[in-house]
């Protein structure tokens, strides 16, 4: 477990946040590799498949992931502030809330799977796949929520290497499932669904039982569980904004979909196979924000909000460094990176054509997401929530839309343009908000000074 309240504010981000971005890489791969085998040894059909089924997945799972997230962020504050026993009853309660989460959620989205396919008008031959393919990933939600939830446990106390390692061995067993199952037996978007779903249970086992022997903060042994409603309530007030944001983020990606599949089943796989590129892109930009969430709460939970201006600054400064090599890699070299998951040529134009528009705004896409981490890291989560659906929905979406009408004349491609126009009013909006100071009034925990008093952050004070 880390403690980011000392020592160099960049370094102590790029040490906890590389962890979280080789773990995502290899989170990332859980889906790619089966997008891949599956484009390639079933169709572009399946692919289609594959890449629809993505979004109604994380429907069912953003509201847990932003109510994850809001624990975490009073995880972080609690073990900033050294408050070691509401850091284990935050860990348990957390853990119940999302083990019962997985199974209500799993059994509604198994239940109106087809009707969701059909209300989105996925092309009919699309349809039985991807039915098939979310039924049996739905059904290993409980696994995917549990270690999910484990992992943002122990980013919330500093350690984000632990994670990576049970990650690593997970992503290299669905590997060997893709093959065997999909490549080897012939079982088809099944056989993909299976191999994901057996690799996240093998992740959660593994780590209830690591921690177990190794942890006594973080340990899931009955006798000592415990549930604080008190906690939950604080952990939902900061983590049911952040839920509906991912939320709302997941239904409007079900629009984009929607707005998509009128194009057909080939800008369908090309879009699937484009995200798939565009997610390892955001990658970088996305672990630099989850550490500096982390940094932030911790900080300010330990009363040395001066650390929170230097920290954002420095994550800034390596970002853009980042996002300038991956646009230039994505842009140079676009049309190979398509060719990895189909070689249907119709498909790799399309696909190329968005990764040539999204691919020369990751600058303003990982700005954005930095920003809005230092709202989060406070306990803001409402307005980043806002800022996010704002440009989401009266943004994006309406973009998408209209520039992709026959009228306008830019076809698919003018789906791709909503999505930078969003991102930019979502870095303005964000930097904005920041400057004006008010994130400090969110703060849930603050460590006692030295006259015993609760820390107190100037509410009007500019902090710049």
């Amino acid at each position: 477990m880390a403690d980011l309240t000392k020592g160099k504010e960049s370094r102590r981000i790029i040490y906890f946040a590389l962890p979280m971005l080789l773990g995502n890489v290899f989170q990332q791969l859980y889906n790619v590799v089966d997008t891949i085998i599956v484009g390639k040894y079933i169709g572009k059909e399946a692919l289609a498949a594959v890449g629809a089924s993505f979004p109604v997945i994380f429907v069912l799972v953003s509201l847990l992931i932003g109510v994850s997230a809001g624990v975490t962020i009073l995880i972080a504050q609690y073990y900033g502030a050294k408050q070691f026993e509401n850091v284990h009853r935050s860990i348990t309660t957390m853990f119940s809330f999302a083990l019962v989460s997985a199974i209500i959620l799993g059994g509604i989205g198994i239940y109106f799977s087809d009707d969701i396919f059909k209300l989105i008008r996925l092309p009919k031959e699309v349809i039985p796949m991807a039915s098939s393919y979310f039924t049996i990933f739905a059904s290993g939600l409980v696994f995917l929520f549990g270690f999910n939830a484990t992992s943002a446990i122990l980013r919330g106390t500093g350690d984000s290497k632990t994670p990576l390692y049970f990650l690593i061995i997970s992503t290299l067993a669905n590997i060997l499932f893709d093959f065997l199952f999909v490549v080897g037996m012939d079982m088809g978007v099944e056989g993909a669904a299976l191999a994901t779903v057996l690799s996240q249970a093998g992740a959660f086992f593994t780590a209830v039982i690591y921690l177990n022997r190794t942890h006594e903060i973080i340990s899931f042994r009955i006798r000592n569980w415990v549930f604080d409603g008190e906690i939950l309530k604080k952990g939902l007030k900061i983590g049911i904004p952040s839920g509906l944001q991912h939320t709302f983020v997941a239904f409007g990606m079900i629009a984009l979909f929607r707005i998509v599949n009128d194009f057909g089943t080939n800008t369908v796989a090309a879009y699937t196979a484009a995200i798939r590129i565009d997610s390892f892109a955001g990658m970088p930009a996305m672990s630099l924000s989850a550490a500096l969430s982390t940094f932030v709460g911790q900080n300010l939970g330990a009363n040395r909000p001066e650390r929170v201006k230097k920290g954002l600054y420095a994550t800034w400064l390596i970002s853009f460094g980042v996002s300038l090599v991956i646009s230039l890699i994505v842009i140079l070299f676009g049309q190979r990176l398509m060719g990895a998951f189909t070689s249907d040529q119709t498909v790799k134009e399309i696909g190329h054509s968005y990764l040539m528009i999204v691919g020369a705004f990751y600058i303003v896409f990982s700005s954005m997401f930095i920003n809005q981490a230092v709202l989060r890291g406070a306990g803001d989560t409402i307005t980043s929530m806002l800022i996010t659906l704002f440009s989401l929905w009266l943004l994006r979406i309406p973009a998408s839309y209209l520039l992709s009408r026959e009228s306008v004349g830019l076809g698919y491609e003018g789906i791709w343009w909503g999505i930078p126009i969003a991102w930019f009013f979502g870095f303005l909006a964000s930097y904005i908000y920041y400057r004006t100071g008010r994130w400090k009034r969110k703060v849930v925990v603050k460590a006692e000074n030295g006259h015993g008093e609760q820390g107190f952050y100037p509410a009007a004070r500019k902090y710049e």
